[in-house]
């Protein structure tokens, strides 16, 4: 199992590729991906990237936080897991007449 880092302050240009190679001077990476927008497709400007080790993918946040890309400044650290997301729109269960 690899490492999963969080990087924010992509230009909402950045490639896929450009990220996995921007992150492969630190090493073996195994997945670069940029979230998007569902609706629009247009990057949010943050993506996440797979490390297969634990000791590249600390070298590559400490390198690569706080510097410059394509104009815009990284934040590059530690994924946090995925909160689990409540379902559903804003309707509550229950009501009705009495």
């Amino acid at each position: 199992m690899g490492s999963k880092i969080y990087v924010g302050g992509l230009p909402y240009s950045t490639t896929e590729q450009q990220l996995s190679d921007l992150f492969a001077v630190h090493g073996a990476v195994t997945s670069a991906r940029i979230i998007t927008d569902k609706f629009t497709g247009q990057s949010r400007g943050f993506g996440f990237v797979e490390m297969s080790g634990d000791s590249e993918a600390q070298a590559a946040i400490n390198a690569l936080n706080g510097t410059q890309f394509g104009g815009r400044t990284l934040t590059v650290n530690e994924a946090r897991p995925q909160e689990p997301r409540s379902g559903g729109g804003g309707r509550g269960m229950g009501g009705g007449r009495h």
